[in-house]
């Protein structure tokens, strides 16, 4: 399972106030599974399955020798290659990365149709987008990735190698992929490349070489980052079919968000254990904006503002504390996305926006002044109930009629 969830000491009760705040750290390793979890490892799994389907320069000469045989073949053009983007907090990074250790990294082939051969297949890279935007720095990294997985020295002795240029080293990590038979790279934190692109200008480069990894080494590409990178897909014409993806915005104030909350909150190290009631939940929604990391790290800051204090439980006053502290300020909008409470296990994944426009975040307790008391005879009211206003106006009082029919105020003029 990839559900984490942090210890409940047995003796808990008769711990003092300082053992209790040691236990605080453990809350940041909480992993609640989700529906839309099961929809991002889909997502991976068939990026995968494309690549082993797809035509490398074997399988095309398969292909065409099937052609003139007029036998079928099932081999993809192309890999796959796509994106997910998200509001920071939404927990892309660790659901992919536990999506991930749920396949196998390294398949280790010993033969192959009874005759020896030995290979060790990548099924999967996980490697970060450079903050300088350097094909030679995500080539290295590529690189460094690849031994952590099959214990080679790749990176060691390109290293050694000081004056190979961008380009040989470009070179050597699609030799790399190809002999590895990687079946997907996922670039973690692109929208770095957009933050580098508004220095200087850097970001073609790096797009250049990850779109030639796609077309050359057959490997499937899936971009991980914040809405930031939906800028730089859409300038570029080649790149908005290769990065249609998940788009993800937080939680809505509803029921899923209530079931996150709900397997949360028996983890309190306070002498006594808060109950979980509407006003806190819509407190704690209101000050995280829906976004999970959000949630949790108020939770935890909570509960150390209230052993320090002395409380025996967390309220909402201590989870005001908590976010002033914290100086969390969730942005009045966010980018259009599918909000995690949306998805549905065995469900179809919702559709998403088909306007990539900014949305306004969504509230808990609603904002503003409550609507005030009006009487029938309020125009306001007669307006919104479609009544014929000059009707209105003579049936209460506002307009008299002179002895020629024409209406004057109630005033005589």
């Amino acid at each position: 399972s990839v559900a984490s969830y942090p210890p409940i000491p047995y003796d808990l009760a008769q711990m003092s106030p300082e053992e209790r705040r040691e236990l605080l750290p453990s809350l940041a390793s909480i992993y609640v599974p989700m529906p839309y979890q099961y929809a991002i490892y889909d997502t991976l799994y068939r990026a995968i399955a494309t690549t082993y389907r797809t035509a490398d320069v074997v399988e095309s000469t398969r292909a065409i020798n099937a052609y003139y045989c007029s036998q079928s073949t099932n081999y993809a053009t192309q890999a796959d290659s796509g994106s997910i983007l998200g509001v920071p907090g939404c927990g892309k990074t660790a659901t992919v990365r536990r999506c991930l250790s749920t396949m196998p990294q390294v398949i280790e082939h010993t033969e192959y149709q009874g005759q020896p051969c030995y290979c060790k297949q990548v099924l999967w890279l996980h490697v970060e987008c450079p903050s300088d935007c350097s094909v030679k720095t995500l080539g290295f990294g590529i690189m460094a990735a690849l031994d952590r997985a099959i214990g080679s020295k790749y990176l060691q002795s390109t290293q050694g190698l000081r004056s190979a240029s961008a380009s040989a080293i470009a070179v050597q990590t699609k030799i790399l992929l190809t002999n590895h038979h990687v079946g997907l790279l996922v670039v973690d934190e692109i929208q770095n490349a957009v933050l580098t692109a508004r220095k200087n200008r850097q970001e073609k480069p790096l797009l250049r070489f990850l779109v030639e990894l796609t077309n050359e080494t057959m490997t499937s590409i899936y971009f991980i980052g914040t809405p930031v990178a939906e800028e730089l897909f859409v300038s570029q014409e080649h790149l908005k079919r290769r990065t249609r993806g998940i788009r993800l915005a937080p939680f809505k104030p509803d029921g899923a968000y209530l079931d996150f909350l709900s397997k949360i909150w028996p983890y309190q190290y306070t002498a006594q254990a808060a109950p979980l009631t509407t006003s806190i939940c819509n407190k704690l929604y209101d000050c995280s904006g829906g976004i999970p990391a959000y949630v949790i790290k108020i939770f935890a800051e909570s509960q150390a503002q209230a052993l320090l204090q002395g409380r025996s439980c967390i309220n909402e006053k201590v989870i005001q504390q908590a976010v002033e502290l914290l100086a969390i300020k969730v942005l009045r909008t966010y980018a259009a996305g599918i909000n995690i409470s949306d998805f549905e296990i065995g469900s179809a994944t919702p559709e998403p926006p088909q306007e990539q426009e900014e949305i306004p975040r969504q509230y808990a307790n609603k904002r503003g002044r409550k609507a005030a008391q009006r009487d029938d005879g309020d125009l306001l009211v007669a307006y919104n109930n479609e009544v014929d206003i000059q009707a209105h106006l003579k049936e209460n009082g506002y307009l008299e009629v002179d002895y020629h029919g024409w209406p004057k105020d109630a005033l005589g003029t």
